[in-house]
């Protein structure tokens, strides 16, 4: 199953396009081969082999792109991995069917009672009780087709009617901000949305500002928890983490320490099948389940600090 991939209204382009991938990759590698892929692509997305447990990572690019690189950086994420190099694969793409195909299959569609995602190809229209999100086809991670996005989404307007204090928010891994976006919408507070890849900082600021709440959105290009602006505005009274099972058991004990007494915390990019090994990890750090929404094969996880 893919990882949604779209971005900003400013994303378009009309090049010839060549589309590149690799196949059978561990979960724990994932983010250093989806890092060589960046050095060479523009658009990159992750697929699950369900059958094998690997993943399939795609990226798009121009025709005629420097190999060079891409290469040395592919040997470098295998050397860090432990695994063999891998033979990319390479394919022609059109880029104005490819972009208009995309663009007609994304159309208007609510996400559980509070959230509407529309794309700038349909008129504009309020609706009442409903948070509206303008996004289009681009390379970003996170349109809310895909079950991670979907389940932060509804876990979010869950969250967002307790009463507990929701004054510092966190969106780590943010790929086009539309968790952030929906945040600053509902609760009208600034965000701190965090990428390591700098594409989706520069995404995720353009569709802020185009959904009204760049004010309130700061775009930064982060890794996790080790940046200096995440740490200097912990604790968060609200955390989004849609990412990866296994990093995020690695940052466990990171969440625990940034996030406030009686903070929330959802969790996502997990396998309902890796939910128990994402929960241990976080409950050995002194953090306690409110609930787990399943989506399709795909869970979410709130969690809060006692």
């Amino acid at each position: 199953m893919p990882r949604d991939a779209y971005a900003g209204p400013r994303a378009r382009r009309a090049d010839p396009l060549e589309t590149l991938w690799i196949e059978g990759i561990p979960e724990d590698a994932v983010p250093s081969f989806e890092a060589a892929f960046l050095t060479a692509c523009t658009s990159v997305a992750l697929f699950l082999d369900e059958a094998t447990d690997t993943w399939r990572i795609e990226g798009v690019r121009a025709q005629g792109g420097a190999d060079g690189s891409f290469v040395g950086a592919l040997a470098l994420a295998a050397l860090v991995s432990g695994l063999a190099p891998p033979v990319p694969h390479a394919a022609p793409v059109e880029a104005e069917g490819w972009l208009a195909r995309t663009i007609q299959s994304f159309g208007e569609f609510p996400i559980g009672e509070e959230v509407l995602i529309r794309p700038t190809h349909l008129p504009p229209r309020r609706i009442h009780g409903r948070i509206v999100l303008t996004l289009d086809a681009g390379i970003a991670f996170g349109s809310g087709e895909h079950a991670s996005t979907r389940g932060c989404l509804i876990a979010f307007a869950r969250a967002a009617k307790d009463r507990r204090p929701k004054r510092r928010l966190l969106d780590l891994g943010t790929g086009s901000g539309i968790l952030a976006m929906a945040a600053a919408k509902r609760l009208k507070r600034p965000v701190l949305a965090t990428d390591i890849e700098p594409w989706s900082v520069r995404v995720a600021a353009t569709n802020a500002n185009v959904n009204g709440v760049g004010r309130l959105i700061r775009a930064r290009l982060a890794d996790g928890w080790t940046a200096r602006a995440v740490r200097n505005a912990r604790p968060y009274d609200l955390v989004f983490a849609n990412i990866l099972a296994r990093p995020l058991c690695r940052m466990a004990r990171d969440l625990s320490v940034g996030l406030a007494p009686g903070g929330t915390a959802i969790l996502a990019g997990l396998l309902g099948r890796q939910a128990n090994m994402v929960l241990a990890a976080h409950r050995r750090r002194g953090l306690v389940l409110e609930r787990k929404l399943p989506q399709g094969d795909w869970a979410t996880l709130v969690l809060r600090r006692r």
